[in-house]
């Protein structure tokens, strides 16, 4: 089963476990969240929205939030030395597709939990896991500054009086 959605001015055609970027949204990173304007529902028998399907939605998980690539607007009018530089970058949210649902369901598939650091099990010798020994830096060595240097007398500017 696969259904095209529109968010963001942009249309996309999803299938349970997709990966994609869309325009920034509202949500929390790990939660699901509902899209709602689903144009197309395909399958075996397909259902074509006139504008939406009603009652259908498309249930995903929010992975994270972050900036696309920066995009540089260059202008320059020739001969005028007039010339202006601006660069931008877009807000994006990267989704993953848990479900499409039919009928007004609600998503039936939570947020996938975290995955925790494992940390390391003590030893039958020690009460305690050995702990992570933090080297320092070596001192920085001082070196003597040179005395400075006496400034030099500026060659005679050359005027008229030097002319012949």
């Amino acid at each position: 089963m696969f259904a095209v959605i529109k968010t963001g001015g942009r249309q996309y055609r999803v299938v349970p476990d997709d990966v994609l970027e869309i325009g920034k949204i509202a949500g929390d990173v790990g939660t699901i969240v509902q899209l709602g304007e689903v144009l197309l529902v395909g399958g075996d028998q397909p259902v074509l929205g006139a504008p939406t399907v009603s009652g259908a939605s498309v249930a995903a998980e929010v992975l994270q939030h972050k900036r696309g690539p920066k995009v540089i607007s260059f202008k320059k009018r020739r001969r005028k030395n007039s010339r202006r530089k601006r660069g931008y970058r877009d807000e994006i949210t990267v989704l993953r597709v848990t479900e499409i649902l039919t009928d007004n369901a609600k998503p039936s598939i939570g947020p996938r939990p975290k995955r925790e650091k494992v940390a390391p099990e003590p030893s039958e010798d020690g009460d305690e896991a050995p702990k992570a020994v933090k080297k320092k830096a070596a001192p920085k060595k001082v070196v003597a500054k040179k005395a400075a240097a006496k400034p030099r007398a500026k060659p005679a500017a050359k005027g008229k009086s030097d002319k012949k």
